[in-house]
């Protein structure tokens, strides 16, 4: 069975930092896409940021220069690196796997994301 585990969520202050880590398992960790997507209230569901299985990357053009995502393939993990945090990066963050050739995808519980002063 497949469970990818958000965690390091939280309350920052504007200019903070946090790191969200997905931790994958029952999953072949190193042939999917991983993303980091987020869905602030009453507002669809974005992508953030993806790596693939070549470790490309793409950011949303508003984290970019803020935000950086990361994979440890030996630790089945993708990590999120937030820094510079804006009270409207507050959002529910949720980790994201698409097979690279496979129509397969697993989405993340959800972490929550605030930031407020």
């Amino acid at each position: 069975q497949v469970q990818l585990a958000e965690s390091g969520g939280g309350l920052v202050q504007p200019g903070g930092s946090l790191r969200l880590s997905c931790s994958a398992s029952g999953i072949f960790f190193s042939i999917y896409t991983w993303g980091w997507y987020r869905q602030a209230p009453g507002k669809q569901r974005e992508l953030v940021a993806s790596v693939s299985s070549g470790r490309s990357t793409k950011y949303q053009d508003s984290v970019k220069g803020r935000f950086t995502i990361s994979k440890d393939n030996a630790k089945n993990t993708v990590y999120l690196q937030m820094n510079s945090l804006k009270p409207e990066d507050t959002a529910v963050y949720f980790c994201h796997a698409d097979h690279e050739w496979q129509n397969i995808q697993h989405w993340g519980q959800g972490t929550q994301v605030t930031v407020s002063s």
